[in-house]
């Protein structure tokens, strides 16, 4: 059964609305004839998403609301909220999805550090600690769905910045949920999409056709959307190349690297490749 939060005339509100898995979720709740809400930056782009969404929009553009947002400025989350409560009364669902990844190196400049955690980590503490008390508060079913990355869980050498603010995604996240689910009378439940690879304007990397490796921001929100169906905390999405199984055992190896005391990383460490590899076909 699909979850109450997500039934007609109930409002979304999707950070990095304007495009990629972002965008694709907003359409598929504009299609459920819920009220959605975007949140991004650029008035052309968001210009843009909203007029497409109006046409699917069983209700048309009265149920759609665009909003110039920068995540990482809690005034502008504030101002956010308090502008979907004016126009449609609350949100039932927020998606804490609005992520860049510029590139990052260990040692780099201290301002890409900074916007990058600042986006992506405090983009959804910012977003969490101001919408879900409204959201408690209105006593209906609702869902906050945080957008992670196995790159948060795996954490492979070459984009720390990135890695450590999906880490704090993660971690916050399990928090978020931990303190939901033990609310008195709550009926909020958090969640970590946590995709494969998806093809989108993040990933795309000047390529103009999806590679057969990845999948569609469509596929990825359908499987988040079955996953939630299902009660999962943890949407960790497969795609074209990467089967569960294989996530599994990479995350599994990654979590050894404490138990079994080898050096932190030790998949991409030489003198682990061959028992990682063995590791991996269960020999």
């Amino acid at each position: 059964m699909p979850h109450p939060a997500m039934s007609p005339n109930n409002v979304a509100v999707i950070t990095g609305g304007a495009s990629g898995l972002g965008f694709a979720a907003a359409m598929r709740f504009a299609r459920l004839g819920m009220k959605v809400c975007i949140a991004d930056l650029g008035a052309d782009r968001l210009t843009e998403a909203a007029a497409k969404l109006a046409s699917a929009a069983p209700g048309g553009g009265a149920d759609i609301m665009a909003r110039n947002v920068d995540v990482g400025r809690v005034e502008d989350v504030s101002g956010l909220e308090a502008a979907v409560r004016e126009r449609f009364g609350g949100a039932d669902v927020l998606m804490n999805n609005a992520g860049i990844q510029p590139g990052s190196t260990m040692f780099g400049p201290a301002e890409n550090w900074q916007r990058i955690i600042g986006v992506n980590l405090w983009g959804v503490i910012h977003g969490s600690q101001i919408f879900a008390p409204r959201m408690i508060e209105r006593g209906r079913p609702g869902l906050i769905i945080n957008t992670g990355s196995k790159q948060g869980i795996t954490t492979p050498p070459g984009d720390p910045a990135y890695n450590v603010s999906k880490a704090g995604v993660k971690a916050f996240t399990e928090a978020l949920q931990h303190e939901l689910r033990n609310t008195a009378g709550g009926r909020i439940s958090a969640h970590l999409l946590i995709p494969g690879f998806v093809f989108t304007g993040l990933t795309a990397k000047g390529r103009t056709e999806k590679p057969a490796a990845a999948w569609t921001a469509e596929q990825t929100i359908d499987f988040m959307i079955e996953q939630i169906e299902a009660g999962d905390f943890y949407i960790l999405c497969p795609d074209n190349d990467v089967p569960r199984r294989l996530d599994e055992q990479r995350i599994l190896w990654a979590d050894g690297d404490i138990v079994e005391k080898r050096p932190p990383l030790s998949r991409w460490h030489p003198d682990y490749a061959e028992a990682f590899a063995a590791f991996v076909k269960g020999t």
